[in-house]
């Protein structure tokens, strides 16, 4: 039985991996070479808009911005009464871990064990997900690939959304994901008693700390020269105390969010909180910890009955207005592709547009450590970046070109093949 599940499995990926790329235009692949953007609004996010400019690609890097610029061997993309942005960023999520969610053997953002640190994302992302070309075609250019499950899930990845092998897509930063104790209900059916719940978060936040001393004794002996047994646990998360790698807290409830921050600050780690959908209750004291936010999805319910409709909606603009630099996540696998939308109703809901820019382009850049790469039009930053008619957080806006890392995309997927092929269908045979 587990043979003929495993072929069928194989089947199954394979027949996916054909109708991508049946569907994604007869086999198209991303074009390299010279691109000569003329004539385009850019809107480069640090340095205001630039009118009537032409942006020069060269070797997959944007080499040149100015006026009039000319290129012998570069392909000419007029992009008059057109705009030109960053690539967007998703701060969270599971594309390319899940390609079929009914299925549990598509699926790859999930290991056995609560302290697994030492799990890679990054080596379970599937460049050929059907849903990668369906989430490049609204701009989206970067995302960094969620694991999920216990206290310490695993090792969350940024991804370039282009490439054959998880290598090549690999966008130069990792964080080792935390997801700190709670103290909150799980849902409206939690039917615990409070006893219960404050004794069960207790006896999750000494677990928490009862690993971190484990971890902290690790790096000293490591530190001081001596010889350890094979412990990759431990190995990880000694990473974060030496300030190696970055500790990514996913943390909702405001009360939780007072915990988390108290705990970073004594433990002198480089984190960055995530999730924080609470994050307006107490936006002033986050504001003052120096922390940095990613939140979303915007695009959902609050998390209280009492809350007004317009609670995750609001929480961005509440956060940034405080003062804290805020990231936006979809915190989805099928429906990355929204991530234009969840930043356009933040925008709506007090963020403003060009915060909430901000907060899918430079902003995750900064937090990430990649900002002079990407997050911005920048002479000599990669070329992720895309051509719009207009504002991208406009649903009736086309995007008509996009790059990444210099390479332009077929701007087709499943879902466009499928409308282009009903919508133009020849009448079937007569009955």
């Amino acid at each position: 039985m587990e043979a003929l599940k495993y072929k069928l499995l194989v089947l199954f990926l394979g027949f996916t991996i054909f109708c991508q790329a049946q569907e994604d235009g007869e086999f198209l692949k991303p074009e390299t070479g010279t691109f000569l953007l003329q004539n385009a609004t850019l809107v480069t996010v640090t340095q205001g808009m630039k009118e009537n400019t032409d942006l020069l690609i060269v070797d997959g890097l944007i080499q040149r911005i100015g006026k009039n610029l000319a290129s012998i061997d570069a392909q000419i993309i007029d992009c008059t009464e057109k705009f030109v942005y960053p690539g967007f960023i998703d701060s969270g999520n599971r594309l390319g871990l899940v390609e079929v969610s009914s299925v549990a053997e598509t699926q790859d953002f999930m290991e056995i064990g609560n302290v697994t640190p030492n799990m890679q994302a990054l080596t379970a992302v599937n460049p050929n997900s059907v849903a990668i070309p369906v989430t490049r075609v609204n701009g989206v250019t970067s995302s960094i690939a969620l694991p999920s499950g216990g206290l310490f899930p695993g090792t969350a990845a940024l991804i370039h959304l282009n490439g054959y092998t998880p290598d090549q897509m690999y966008g130069g930063f990792k964080a080792i994901l935390l997801n700190f104790p709670s103290s909150a209900r799980t849902s409206t059916l939690d039917n615990r008693t409070d006893e219960k719940v404050q004794k069960e978060a207790e006896e999750a936040q000494q677990k928490l700390d009862d690993i971190w001393e484990r971890a902290v004794t690790y790096q000293r002996l490591k530190s001081a020269g001596a010889t350890l047994d094979y412990y990759p646990e431990m190995e990880h998360l000694s990473k974060v105390i030496a300030g190696e790698i970055t500790l990514l807290i996913e943390v909702n409830a405001a009360v939780d969010i007072r915990r988390a921050i108290k705990w970073v600050q004594d433990k002198n780690v480089t984190a960055i909180l995530s999730g924080v959908s609470e994050g307006w209750r107490i936006a002033e004291e986050i504001a003052s910890s120096g922390l940095s936010v990613i939140t979303g999805p915007v695009l959902t319910i609050p998390t209280r009955q009492s809350d007004r409709y317009d609670a995750a909606y609001t929480n961005p603009g509440l956060l940034a207005k405080a003062g804290v630099k805020v990231a936006l996540r979809t915190n989805d696998a099928e429906n990355v592709r929204n991530l234009p939308f969840h930043a356009g109703f933040a925008a709506a809901y007090g963020m403003g547009i060009e915060e909430a820019l901000k907060a899918v382009t430079i902003h995750p850049a900064e937090m990430f450590g990649i900002a002079d790469q990407v997050g911005s039009l920048e002479e000599g930053k990669f070329a992720n970046l895309f051509i719009s008619d207009g504002d991208p957080f406009e649903p009736r806006s086309q995007i008509s070109h996009l790059f990444i890392k210099g390479y332009k995309i077929p701007m087709t997927n499943r879902q466009i093949r499928l409308y282009q092929e009903f919508n133009e269908r020849s009448p079937g045979l007569e009955q």
